[in-house]
């Protein structure tokens, strides 16, 4: 989905970048934290799945079959606590720069808390506030966590394109690895601005999907995790511009590494931008670390006294 315009040198830049990679990464970082791919920064797996039944969802069949049998999580929900109240905070480094030019470096941090709950079209998600998710200024993001993984309901502020391509999956459950699956494939979706210049709104085919690619140590400034599940999330938007006729296609790479118990730790993003599609293009590179994380465990259930 397109990322919402970015504010820079008193005018507004034209972003291309996929919101779909980058707030699905986000959302299950957030999600991850709290209940899952992100919620909310990679929103845990767990908060991307679909809302059981509610929703007429993909087959899911993996794109790859591996020839070995895969590793299968079954406790795949601890990678992605959502519990209300758990906060974490991340240490961000963000880098962009036009094409063939010299690079900006940008230092920022980041707070994801899981709010509180909300409906949406009849179904309850979770909510993770975000004070500065790449750099972008307060966002809040929605996420559903079950038996068979999370979902993605959206974002505050949203774009034009992840509206109409919301509600998607970012995580299955249990958690195989290797996997992967396709998380939507839209053709003609209407991209909600004139990149142009003609007066007419660009249209777009934008397509994601999800790999499991494993398990490997990661270190982070709040400490070093063994057995970090590593989620790779690619997103591509063909806009076909109204004027010339032509297309150009925005790429967004996103890598994030989810710890049992904790959540998102660490999560890297690639992000590239054609000349045709912005003033000269550009080219992002995002990364967040975990400074520090506090995760909120349910209380225990009270035993139901037994009669004699």
């Amino acid at each position: 989905m397109a990322r919402r315009p970015r504010v820079e040198s008193g005018r507004e830049r034209q972003c291309c970048e996929p919101i779909g990679l980058y707030d699905t990464v986000r959302l299950a970082h957030t999600v991850t934290r709290p209940m899952l791919h992100q919620p909310q920064r990679l929103c845990t797996l767990a908060t991307l799945l679909i809302a059981a039944g509610l929703f007429a969802w993909p087959s899911g069949e993996s794109l790859a079959q591996p020839k070995t049998h895969p590793e299968a999580i079954e406790d795949a929900h601890l990678y992605f606590p959502d519990t209300i109240g758990s906060r974490w905070r991340y240490r961000g480094h963000i880098e962009e720069w036009p094409l063939q030019k010299i690079s900006e470096t940008k230092n920022y941090v980041n707070v994801s808390t899981v709010s509180g709950t909300q409906t949406i079209n009849g179904v309850t998600v979770m909510v993770f506030h975000d004070t500065n998710p790449g750099n972008h200024g307060p966002t809040d993001s929605y996420y559903r966590r079950d038996a068979v993984g999370v979902v993605y309901y959206g974002s505050s502020p949203g774009t034009p394109v992840e509206r109409q391509v919301i509600p998607y999956q970012i995580v299955r459950f249990p958690i195989a690895i290797p996997s992967s699956f396709q998380q939507f494939d839209r053709k003609g979706v209407d991209f909600g601005t004139d990149v142009d210049g003609d007066g007419t709104q660009e249209k777009v085919d934008v397509d994601a999907s999800v790999t499991v690619a494993g398990k490997e140590s990661i270190s982070v400034p709040a400490g070093s995790y063994a057995n970090a599940v590593r989620i790779e999330a690619r997103m591509s938007l063909r806009i076909h511009l109204s004027k010339s006729k032509r297309s150009v296609v925005s790429t967004d790479v996103l890598t994030a590494w989810f710890a049992k118990g904790v959540g998102l730790v660490k999560y890297t993003e690639h992000q590239e931008m054609p000349p045709a599609a912005t003033d000269r293009g550009w080219i992002t590179e995002i990364t967040e670390e975990l400074e520090e994380a506090e995760v909120k465990t349910l209380p225990a259930a009270i035993p139901t006294p037994s009669r004699q």
